[in-house]
């Protein structure tokens, strides 16, 4: 499979967003033919794909950060 504009293969890219990689394939060819489109039709611009991508990673690192919290107080609480 062909490779993102940041070098990382597809493959390598499903895994890491945990996606099946042929829609993510399907996803990147869409885009590339400028086809790519929301759930409403309307062509998603580069710009509104970047923050969807940011939008997830925040939500992802609230997470860590959150069991990190939960994680500290814990073993806190047991050192007492």
């Amino acid at each position: 499979m062909a490779g993102l504009e940041g070098g990382q293969s597809i493959a390598a890219a499903a895994r890491t967003l945990g996606v099946i990689d042929q829609p993510l394939f399907n996803w990147v060819k869409s885009q590339r033919a400028g086809k790519l489109t929301g759930a409403d039709s309307k062509p998603v611009s580069a710009e509104q794909m970047e923050i969807s991508r940011l939008r997830a990673e925040l939500a992802r690192v609230k997470m860590e950060r959150d069991i990190l919290g939960k994680a500290t107080a814990y073993f806190a609480k047991a050192s007492t």
